[in-house]
């Protein structure tokens, strides 16, 4: 273990081995590979230190991107094997990390000859095989994935320099719990991704992607109840609706998960997002057609002005807060939790430019605008 021990992997190891000895699943379809054993302890500990560390060093001026996955050759297909292995070292990890920093690659480690070692690289990982990411200088993610077809993982803690953020499994329980966070969690629900795609996901892993902030607002089809909450005229409407997006989900299900739909599905879904980073709020149905981009929020004639909001996070240990939503955000948030204040039945996604993310939704329970952070569930 390198000297310069990362105490937060210490802390945190038993809690990850703990969730992983408890989700340990059989293989899940023709595609996936079951993963027989999971990582003691001592590998977790070991693997996180030294992507922390990583993470701290520069290649060339650049931030390493560097997954690990704890795996042998024998649980994937078509790996790349290293006919020398590579000691799990913070140096030796930088100086190959261009090689691996493109999403979906991750370098296998494992047990070899009883020490930790790097074997290779890999691009089809098993469900539920143990990967540590770094996404970020300090900013570490521990996660697996959820189906054979899912491109989300399931994210299990977050690790912000000495900040310990677990995932709460139960948060999708709360009352109102918007799907998308449900979604997002998706600890006990792969099927809930296989064979279907969640939009609304995509939309926010690629809005905060673009890292220009951004306000997407989903209202129910087939009304323009919406328009009293929007300054007229509004200078981007889409008419008729851009309902390209729409059509690729009504499109024969045996499409599904084909290379070129997907690939189709993946530019509209940008597009769509691209339309959030111009200032002022995106418009879209719940049916997946957009409606306008650059709309201006006002506050519904007869409608008081929102005065206070519950925010939560889907953390363990993080308890519910009321707060004025004036001290929550900057415009963007502030018009959100005031449309959705307005207009009950819609729901507000907001992006901030440095990185958080948060779902505005009104509550019956509590008779207010709940506001989730859910940025945790999207790195």
């Amino acid at each position: 273990m390198n000297q310069r021990a990362y105490p937060v992997a210490r802390v945190v190891a038993p809690r990850i081995h703990a969730h992983f000895s408890s989700h340990q699943h059989v293989e899940l379809g023709p595609d996936a590979v079951a993963v027989e054993t999971i990582p003691d302890e001592t590998a977790i500990e070991a693997m996180i230190d030294t992507a922390f560390w990583a993470s701290l060093r520069r290649e060339e001026a650049y931030v390493p991107k560097i997954s690990l996955a704890f795996l042998t050759p024998a649980d994937t297909h078509l790996p790349l094997v290293f006919e020398r292995p590579l000691p799990l070292d913070p140096a030796v990890l930088t100086r190959v990390s261009p090689a691996v920093e493109r999403p979906g690659i991750h370098l296998g480690v494992a047990y070899l000859d009883g020490e930790l070692g790097v074997w290779g690289t890999v691009q089809m990982i098993p469900v539920h095989c143990f990967v540590v990411e770094v996404v970020e200088p300090g900013l570490i993610v521990v996660k697996h994935r959820r189906g054979p077809e899912a491109a989300k993982f399931v994210n299990v803690v977050v690790l912000e320099g000495d900040r310990i953020k677990v995932i709460d499994e139960k948060a999708s329980a709360m009352p109102d719990c918007p799907t998308l966070l449900s979604t997002l969690l998706g600890f006990e629900s792969p099927d809930a991704w296989n064979g279907s795609v969640n939009v609304l996901v995509q939309l926010a892993v690629s809005m905060r992607a673009h890292r220009r902030g951004g306000l997407l607002i989903v209202v129910p089809p087939g009304t323009d109840v919406w328009r009293d909450s929007i300054v007229q005229p509004i200078p981007y409407a889409a008419r008729p609706p851009f309902s390209e997006l729409a059509h690729l989900l009504e499109s024969n299900s045996d499409a599904e998960h084909h290379p070129q739909w997907e690939e189709s599905l993946n530019r509209v879904v940008d597009a769509v997002a691209g339309f959030t980073a111009v200032d002022g709020a995106t418009l879209m149905t719940s049916g997946y057609e957009v409606l306008a981009f650059g709309a201006k929020i006002v506050r519904r004639r007869g409608q008081p002005q929102v005065e206070q909001m519950t925010v939560t996070e889907p953390v363990e240990g993080n308890a519910p807060i009321v707060i004025n939503p004036t001290t929550f955000g900057g415009t963007r948030h502030l018009s959100a939790a005031q449309f959705v204040h307005d207009q009950r039945d819609s729901v507000a996604l907001v992006a901030g430019q440095d990185g958080r993310f948060t779902v505005f939704a009104w509550s019956p329970c509590i008779e207010m605008v709940h506001a989730h952070r859910v940025e945790t569930l999207l790195l």
